[in-house]
């Protein structure tokens, strides 16, 4: 899997090691299996998502804009936000937010 960075500032930290590309399974399955120590993926609801630019939005906080992002498969998108925030987009526009510092 390679990572895109929007922000060259931006570390990475161990998601290149949790999300593989060469790994068949969904994004969730392997975070739930390499980020055991760390809770797994658990999403946090409430979260909002402008298609456009993939700016998430929550109740009273500030916006998020993506800090990095990489192609986990044709059907997968990974996205890095601050504070540690991780959005899996799929293919439908579907997705969830987790945190995984």
């Amino acid at each position: 899997m390679i990572w895109h960075k929007i922000d060259q500032r931006v570390d990475l930290g161990l998601l290149s090691m949790i999300f593989r590309g060469d790994d068949p399974r969904p994004a969730k399955k392997q975070a739930k299996d390499r980020y055991a120590h760390g809770g797994g993926w658990s999403p946090i609801p409430g979260f909002l998502l402008d298609q456009g630019n993939w700016t998430l939005s929550f109740r009273g906080d500030p916006p998020y804009k993506p800090l990095a992002y990489g192609y986990l498969s044709k059907k997968e998108i990974i996205v890095l936000y601050n504070y540690s925030f991780v959005m899996i987009l799929q293919a439908d526009g579907s997705f969830e937010v987790s945190r995984m510092d």
